[in-house]
């Protein structure tokens, strides 16, 4: 079988195009600008030259067509027709308290993603918008979506629950989500097979750090907490997000700068992070670059953003009562080894021993502790995509 998984945003549309039998990618790409001027698709299919076409794209539905073209083309297409596709995979941020699991699409799941919206308005609509699109040009074809927030349903109310009036959270579902839960649900179940650990307690915490970054602890691959919460600003210092901060901050930029709650809400979404204590950068490695060039702001966001997951990270061996593995991934978490040794130079009291040439690896699945370590200290590359393949087949199939 084959599977399409989509990945639309506001303005843009991530594809790739799965072999669910071999697991391997025909085809992917990316259409951007859509509904701006400068629109294009990018295309890769595996064995051929990248095809670029500029081309209007006033609606997502345009795009989807433009995809579905690219695939079944006899120049650079991986597919002889349309139908060939068994089913579509599509990535929804936020399915509130209503779904724990992935669920083919119907009138009913579309009503709960436009539900949702008030709690993911910039990513649901659009989610929305790449799901209906599919389904004019692909009529017949089962729709799967898969929810970003699914994983962290399993929370129990002490975990999710916020110490607001109670009332909030009935009228509005104000509570912790968490985000990255495909990319959780996929790294901690590939590091229970790959540590060899037992599948039904085994205690894992996940760090997903990239300019987006959040951390999860799980037993037996199911959530127990999470770091991000309502949105994805709660946590760790992050590219551009603040992470965690005492609320009373808002209240005063807001009355000190004449500033709205929104226009607050935009610097800790979009200016903060490590951006805003460096002024350099959100990029990791421009930061690091910085550093090592006397960059005080720029060491001291390395510092606290390293500061802070650990910080995370013994949080979670507390709250679960110890753990049996911590595994990384992210683009920061697979590729930058030396925030990773540095991490882990906080938790020697877990008895972590960190094997530093393993450690230079990038990218791969490996240990990269020692065998005599007491936690099993790992890197395991995160798969979205397969992940959305996989729960996509499991219901189609």
């Amino acid at each position: 079988m084959k599977v399409l998984v989509i990945n639309a945003g506001s303005s843009s549309l991530k594809y790739q195009l799965i072999e669910t039998e071999s697991e391997k990618v025909l085809a992917k790409g990316l259409c951007e600008r859509i509904g701006l001027e400068g629109s294009k698709l990018t295309h890769s299919p595996e064995g051929k030259e990248k095809y670029i076409e500029e081309k209007p794209m006033p609606t997502h539905k345009t795009a989807v067509q433009m995809v579905l073209d690219a695939l079944v083309d006899e120049e650079h297409g991986v597919i002889a027709d349309i139908n060939d596709i068994s089913a579509v995979g599509h990535r929804v941020l936020h399915g509130g308290q209503y779904y724990s699991d992935s669920v083919v699409v119907n009138d009913d799941v579309k009503k709960v993603i436009k539900d949702c919206f008030p709690l993911g308005p910039l990513h649901n609509p659009a989610n929305l918008i790449g799901i209906e699109a599919c389904e004019d040009a692909m009529a017949g074809t089962p729709q799967v979506a898969v929810f970003d927030t699914a994983f962290g349903q399993s929370m129990e109310p002490k975990a999710y629950m916020y110490a607001i009036p109670y009332k909030y959270y009935e009228k509005y579902s104000i509570r912790k989500y968490g985000f990255h839960g495909t990319s959780h649900k996929f790294v901690s179940g590939r590091a229970i097979k790959f540590g060899e650990l037992d599948n039904s307690n085994c205690k894992v915490i996940v760090c997903h750090l990239g300019n987006g970054a959040s951390i999860s602890a799980s037993v037996g691959g199911k959530c127990v907490d999470t770091s991000m919460g309502l949105t994805p600003l709660e946590g760790l210092i992050m590219g551009t997000r603040s992470g965690d901060i005492d609320p009373a901050v808002v209240q005063y930029i807001a009355n000190n700068e004449n500033l709205s709650v929104d226009e607050v809400l935009n610097i800790l979404n979009k200016e903060s992070g490590v951006l805003g204590i460096s002024g350099v950068s959100s990029d990791f490695r421009d930061l690091s670059a910085a550093a090592q060039e006397g960059n005080k702001r720029a060491q001291i966001a390395l510092d606290a953003f390293i500061y802070r997951v650990a910080k995370y990270v013994g949080s979670y061996v507390a709250a679960m009562n110890g753990v049996d593995a911590i595994a990384f991934t992210g683009g920061i978490g697979e590729n930058d080894c030396d925030t990773r040794y540095k991490i882990c130079q906080y938790l020697g009291y877990l008895g972590i021993k960190i094997d530093e040439e393993k450690n230079k690896e990038r990218g791969k699945e490996i240990y990269i502790s020692t065998p005599d370590s007491n936690v099993k200290v790992m890197v395991i590359p995160t798969n979205e995509e397969l992940a959305i393949a996989r729960e996509t087949l499991d219901l189609v199939k």
